[in-house]
This record gives structure tokens, C-alpha cells and sequence, in this order.
């Protein structure tokens, strides 16, 4: 924020009133592991064949290592505004500011993206869905319960989550039920499926899963956003944060591997669009698969209504400390009387995403880019400038076998950035969207927050 002197009044607080419970809920809702099992993980296996399993091995370390720099990152500044707080904190207002630009597109477009999917989830239950209207449809509500009392909402998400485990479980037990073939194959002889058999999967395809199954982890961070609405946040939310990325783990690389165990053509399992789906309605029934369908919607919207939480307190922060224009970061900060929510942020936050519906689902793609290459590579050098210069000294929690799990971040976003640069369609074009939006938030601390004054963030 400026100087509290140029600052007409200091914006209402949001409430603290959620536990480890309440928070891990919304966390773990955020990471949504059923709509990575069935949305996310078939990329892995077509890319990599049963190396997926290699490849889930090895993006657990690198996101242990991201969690545990969340973690001590978290538990200095357990503030709305999450990443870029750190940032600012540790590496100066402009870094900061960047990751803050870099964060808007990272947290305003899933979302929608994730809306947009909804209608090609349901088709085997109510096929021919237009895939706009359900996506508006989801927003508007998902919007309207994000405004109620975050209690409330962490309530809602848990009920969902529930359900969204169940569908999971449903995976575990008909692929161990009746497995068809032993587990070490899959680690001493990781095979891709071609037109004539088997081949070995090449260290450049798990190379590539890896990077899916680290988009298909993430979330764990999210905690943070919800760090001024929980009690004793700096010593709490370390767990919570290691604690959702140990469930993330159990909930996504156990159905991996029920999967390729289960007595299913293997090589229709690594070709197939929809391998999980596959696997209810042979192993199970028409109806359970319905079911399932149903649990896989919801878990989208839980995701949906659980970003879009986080989202409107992260923007409840950069109105805090007026990264807008004034009236912008007034209506950034309102707090609803009743439900102690930064609801006119939610309106916002919900807007955009609803707007952005209508948008080409390649476009959305490319706008979110590899920001969260950006959001990783950033705390990973906050949390080595705060151990070096002595800004996170505070914090109740320190990472173990430093500077071990930053280092190993940082070498993996490397080996992330090179394979997406290869990559023409999607990859290099979301590197460059990405380098444009840290250009534009460079540019407008420079033109705009410079003038009016020293930018500093609340903590």
C-alpha cells in the first residue's frame, strides 16, 4: 500500500473464524483431485504410457518442495494477498508487483476453464449440453455462494468434497478389486502404447507428464489466501498447506495406479480419452458410471466456487494496498455486514470469469500461460532472498534440508520452461502471454504506483 498517511481510511478486516478443518476443506477443494483424475491424469498416460507412473513419482518431490516453501513462506505472512506479499517482502515492491500481475490471469481464468469443461463431463448423462450457457449458468451460481460467510462456504466444499472422494474411491476399489498385471513393471519397464504394441516411454515423455502431473497437484498453496480469515494462521498454516498436498498425493497417485492394474486392455487404457470413465462402466454399471459423472460435476463446481473464494480475497489484498485505481480498490475492499465477506471482489472476481466464458477455450489456455511457472520460480527465490537477508526469520515454520527444495524447484521450472518452449502449440505461446503480462505489471508500477508513491504491501 502507500504511506498510511496518503491512505483516507484503513479498510475493515476480514473475520477470522475457520480452523485447520475449515481451511484444508477449501484447499483441498481448490486442488480438486477428482476432476484431476478424470480430466487431467488421461493427458499423462497418453503422453507417457504406464511411465505416468514415474512421472507422478517425480512431480510429488518437486511439489513437496514447493509445499515446504509455501509452507515457511505461509507461516511469515499468512495474508490475503498470498505469493506476491512474499515476494514484495523479500525480493522489493516490483518483484512483488509482478508476481501480483502474474497471479491475476493465474487465478481470474481457471475458473472459466474449468466451467467450460462441465458440459463434455455430463455428456454421458445428459448428452448434447451446450457448453456456454452451463458454463455462465455455473459461474453466476458458483459466484452467489462464494459471497456467504466463508464458514458457510467451507462447509459447502466439504460436503462436495466428500462427494468428490467417494467418486475417487469408487476408481481405487473397482481397479484393486481385480488387478490384471504386477506394479514394478510400471517402474522397471515404463511402455507407451503405438499402432503395433509397445514401445519403452522415453525420459522426454515422462519429461512432459511430469509437468501435467504438477499442474494436476497444484493447489496446496491456496491456503494462504485464506490465511487472515483462520486462527492462529502463522503457526497453523504450514500443515494445512503439507497436510492438503499429502491428501492431493493419496487421492490422485493411488487412482493412477488402480488403474493400470486393473484387467482392462492395457493399451486401450493409455490411448483411450476417458480411461477412468472406462473403467466404471466395465468394471461397474451404467447407473454407478452415472453417478461418478455426477460426483465429477460437482467436484468441478466445488473447485469452481472454492477458487473463486480465494480469488476475491486475493483481490481484497490489492485493494488493500490500492494496486488499482481508487474507486477500483474501494469496491475491492468492501465487506459485507452480514456474511463478513469482500463481496463486491466476489462480484468481480465472478464477473470476469463469466465474461470470460464466452471466450475460445485456446485463447483462455494461452492467456493463463505458464504462470504458474512465474508463481513457483518467484517464492522459490523470496524464500531464498528471506533466509539470506533475514525478512522470514520470523516465521514458526522452517523448511527442512535447506536450501534442498528450492534449489530442486527452480531446477525443475528450468527443465519446464525448455520442454514448453518446444512445445508450438500451447507451450511456447503460453511462455510468451506470460513474459506479456510480466512486461504490462512492470509497466504499470513503473507509470502508475511509481508516481503516486512508494509501494509497499500490508502484512
Amino acid at each position: 500500500m502507500l504511506d498510511e498517511q496518503m491512505l483516507p481510511d484503513k479498510p475493515p478486516a476480514l473475520a477470522r473464524s475457520l480452523g485447520v478443518a475449515g481451511v484444508l476443506f477449501l484447499t483441498l477443494s481448490a486442488t480438486t483431485p477428482a476432476s484431476s483424475v478424470f480430466v487431467i491424469i488421461p493427458g499423462m498416460l497418453q503422453a507417457a504410457g504406464t511411465g505416468a507412473i514415474w512421472a507422478m513419482i517425480l512431480a510429488s518431490l518437486i511439489c513437496v518442495a514447493t509445499a515446504f516453501i509455501y509452507a515457511e513462506l505461509s507461516s511469515a505472512w499468512p495474508v490475503a494477498g498470498g505469493e506476491y506479499v512474499a515476494v514484495a517482502q523479500t525480493l522489493g515492491p516490483m518483484a512483488g508487483f509482478v508476481m501480483l500481475g502474474v497471479n491475476v490471469f493465474n487465478n481470474v481464468l481457471f475458473p472459466p476453464v474449468a466451467a467450460l469443461g462441465i458440459a463434455s463431463v455430463m455428456a454421458t448423462v445428459v448428452p448434447g449440453l451446450p457448453a456456454v450457457p452451463v458454463a455462465v449458468a455455473v459461474m453466476i451460481g458458483s459466484t452467489l455462494v462464494a459471497i456467504l460467510n466463508i464458514r458457510v462456504n467451507a462447509v459447502i466444499t466439504g460436503l462436495f468434497l466428500l462427494v468428490e472422494l467417494a467418486a475417487v474411491a469408487v476408481v481405487m476399489v473397482l481397479g484393486f478389486a481385480d488387478h490384471a498385471r504386477p506394479a514394478l513393471q510400471f517402474l522397471t519397464h515404463p511402455m507407451v502404447a503405438t499402432g503395433q504394441g509397445f514401445a519403452p516411454a522415453s525420459a522426454a515423455s515422462v519429461g512432459v507428464a511430469t509437468t501435467i502431473a504438477i499442474f494436476a497437484l497444484n493447489g496446496y498453496g491456496m491456503a494462504v489466501y485464506f490465511g487472515e480469515e483462520m486462527h492462529e494462521a502463522p503457526k497453523r498454516i504450514a500443515r494445512t498447506i503439507l497436510a492438503a498436498l499429502a491428501l492431493a498425493l493419496l487421492f490422485e497417485g493411488v487412482p493412477l495406479l488402480a488403474l493400470l492394474l486393473a484387467r482392462i486392455d492395457l493399451a486401450t487404457l493409455l490411448t483411450v480419452d476417458d480411461p477412468f470413465g472406462l473403467l466404471v462402466r466395465q468394471r461397474g454399471s451404467a447407473g454407478l458410471s452415472a453417478l461418478v459423472s455426477v460426483g465429477i460435476v460437482l467436484a468441478i463446481v466445488n473447485a469452481i466456487i472454492a477458487c473463486i473464494l480465494a480469488c476475491a480475497r486475493f483481490f481484497y489484498s490489492t485493494g488493500r494496498d490500492r494496486a488499482w485505481i481508487p474507486r477500483i480498490d474501494d469496491w475491492l475492499v468492501a465487506i459485507h455486514p452480514r456474511f463478513d465477506s469482500p463481496w463486491i471482489g466476489t462480484l468481480i472476481v465472478g464477473g470476469m470469469g463469466t465474461l470470460a466464458c464466452f471466450l475460445p477455450m485456446s485463447m483462455l489456455l494461452v492467456l493463463n500461460g505458464t504462470g504458474l511457472v512465474a508463481i513457483y520460480g518467484g517464492i522459490a527465490l523470496a524464500a531464498m532472498a528471506g533466509r539470506r537477508g533475514g525478512a522470514s526469520a520470523h516465521a514458526p515454520y522452517r523448511m527442512p534440508l535447506y536450501p534442498l527444495a528450492p534449489a530442486v524447484t527452480l531446477l525443475a521450472l528450468a527443465y519446464v520452461v525448455w520442454t514448453s518452449w518446444l512445445d508450438v502449440g500451447e507451450g511456447r505461446p503460453g511462455l510468451i502471454a506470460t513474459a506479456a503480462q510480466i512486461a504490462g505489471s512492470v509497466l504499470w508500477y513503473k507509470l502508475v504506483l511509481c508516481r503516486r508513491g512508494q509501494w509497499k504491501v500490508q502484512t
